[in-house]
């Protein structure tokens, strides 16, 4: 049952903005641009109309699953980030050199760190 410390999300805007090509979120970003497409509710509120169940409690679930699946969330990211990962890879072999493997090493730890977070930091949990 909702109460007042539930918390509330008053829109659900599009967000479109811009990044660097070298941006290591940019897979990410581009995702969240791409979605803005599309209008969630439309399935929520079908679903809602069909298991009996509220708009806001599906739309908790549907974040809270996301936002605590860790390494899972790479499945959801799609072929953009899994690419951005493979082509840093291939750079670095191709270049065949310590610090180029580096770099590459550094490029994904930083892509994939937000991956970790819900593991290491489960608020509520």
């Amino acid at each position: 049952m909702a109460d007042s410390t539930d918390p509330t999300i008053l829109r659900l805007d599009p967000w479109t903005g811009s990044w660097p090509d070298d941006d290591p979120n940019g897979g990410f970003k581009a995702e969240v641009a791409e979605y803005g497409h599309l209008d969630p509710l439309h399935t929520l509120e079908g679903m809602s109309a069909s298991l009996d169940i509220p708009v806001g409690a599906l739309a908790r679930y549907v974040l809270a699953k996301w936002a605590t699946a860790g390494s899972e969330g790479l499945l959801h990211l799609g072929s953009t980030t899994v690419e951005r990962m493979w082509s840093t890879c291939e750079q670095a072999d191709e270049a065949d050199t310590d610090d180029a493997r580096l770099a590459a090493y550094e490029s994904l730890r930083s892509m994939i760190s937000w991956l970790r977070l819900p593991l290491n930091e489960p608020a509520g949990y």
